[in-house]
């Protein structure tokens, strides 16, 4: 009897994105996305069945680690009598799976493993193991991601009409209307994340005007409306100050805003991109920037323009900005400033000093947790004298978060 896991059908970090859900001691189902369970099921007590699911970190002999999707690691060791079958991802029923031997055993293979333990032995005694091959996720990774640049849509929410299911986002200057209906996907970034297997369920009335969406579906013949199959959002915050302080040691820091005048702690983490533009290019960079913002304040209604000064601060991450899983450059100005943010020198965080100008994309934090800093962008001085907004511009991009795109980079 399967377990009723209900459906989420989402890309991003398939290596821990996609779960296996159990129906039984002795059935298991391999279905992704599962969130009726915890990534992790808790042991029962010693002597009773045990299931656990991750990726195989080390094999040596008959002995497995398993790196859970929670929880320290676990050492698993076969039975002899172990039954092994290989599934496809998004494949439910075990009648399609395929009997496997040990030695077809991968690092990095995503398991669900079952077995039991004793009182005077945590290590995990497996009898059975249904296993999704690194190789098999990969390959899913690339389809998805192919598809999300070919039939998804990006930019800000401007408005929702639940009595209708839809929501209007401006994207590269122009109104779209997003219709969902009771099969669309809906999700949602946590304060502090911008993965997107930490993505939650959510619904169309937590859209807020300002927040950053994007949908996978169909555009209707003349462009102005989509129909979505999947639809994730979340806020982000995108603004331009000095540095204050930092803390290496705890990975974090401070600068003054200068819009607010206040100031804003920031955490850095591997996943953060941190810049630094060299002169010359942030010269070239403030000339454009000047130049756009005339253009926009003259009433001119060029794609370029508009796209820069007004629209759609897209949050842009490491994975993005490495060529991973954002769209490649579409029209207009802001994804050009992207890529030539891309290619500046990466710095650390040891690299800011009190003084030094930056303007920064992160997530929007809690009242008592920071918030995480996806872009970072030193040596910005001539940048901002040249246009006050050229904050918000220069983070313009495809969105680029470890979000719909798939894992390639790396979410």
């Amino acid at each position: 009897m399967a377990a009723d896991c209900g459906r989420i059908n989402g890309i991003g970090s398939w290596r821990r994105g996609i779960v296996l859900c159990a129906a039984s001691a002795l059935n298991f189902l391999f279905i992704p996305f599962c969130s009726a369970l915890p990534p992790q099921t808790q042991p029962t007590p010693a002597g009773g069945v045990v299931r656990q699911i991750g990726a195989i970190k080390a094999i040596t002999g008959e002995n497995l680690v398993l790196t859970p999707d929670s929880g320290p690691e676990i050492n698993i060791t076969l039975q002899a009598a172990a039954r092994l079958v290989r599934i496809a991802p998004g494949e439910k029923d075990l009648k399609n799976a395929a009997p496997i031997q040990l030695q077809d055993l991968q690092v990095g293979d995503r398991i669900l493993v079952a077995g039991k333990t004793s009182a005077d032995n945590p290590t995990l005694v497996a009898s059975s193991v249904v296993v999704m091959k690194r190789s098999d996720l990969q390959a899913r990774d690339q389809q998805n991601l192919q598809d999300w640049q070919k039939r998804g849509v990006d930019g800000l929410a401007k408005t929702v009409n639940l009595s209708a299911a839809a929501v209007t986002i401006s994207s590269r200057g122009k109104d779209l209307l997003i219709h969902t209906s009771g099969a669309t996907v809906i999700r949602r970034y946590p304060p502090n994340s911008v993965k997107f297997e930490d993505a939650k369920a959510s619904t169309l009335g937590e859209v807020q005007p300002g927040d950053q969406l994007r949908a996978r579906g169909e555009r209707s013949a003349d462009g102005s409306e989509f129909s979505a199959d999947e639809m994730v959002f979340g806020t982000f915050r995108n603004f331009a100050g000095t540095v204050e302080s930092v803390d290496a040691s705890s990975s974090a820091l401070t600068v003054h805003d200068l819009l607010t005048r206040k100031n804003v702690t920031i955490r850095i983490t591997p996943d953060s991109q941190l810049r630094s533009l060299p002169p010359e290019m942030a010269q070239m960079m403030a000339k454009r920037l000047k130049g756009m913002t005339a253009a926009a304040m003259s009433g001119a209604s060029s794609n370029s323009a508009s796209a820069t000064i007004d629209q759609n601060p897209r949050p842009s991450g490491v994975p993005g900005a490495s060529g991973g899983n954002a769209p490649g450059p579409r029209s207009g100005g802001g994804p050009d400033l992207q890529r030539l943010i891309s290619r500046a020198p990466a710095v650390s965080l040891t690299d800011l000093h009190k003084g030094d100008a930056v303007v920064i994309l992160s997530t929007e934090g809690t009242p008592s947790s920071a918030g995480t800093a996806i872009t970072l962008v030193s040596g910005v001085e001539p940048i901002l004298q040249a246009a006050p907004n050229a904050g918000q511009a220069m983070m313009l991009a495809p969105w680029s978060l470890s979000a719909p795109g798939g894992d390639s980079a790396g979410p």
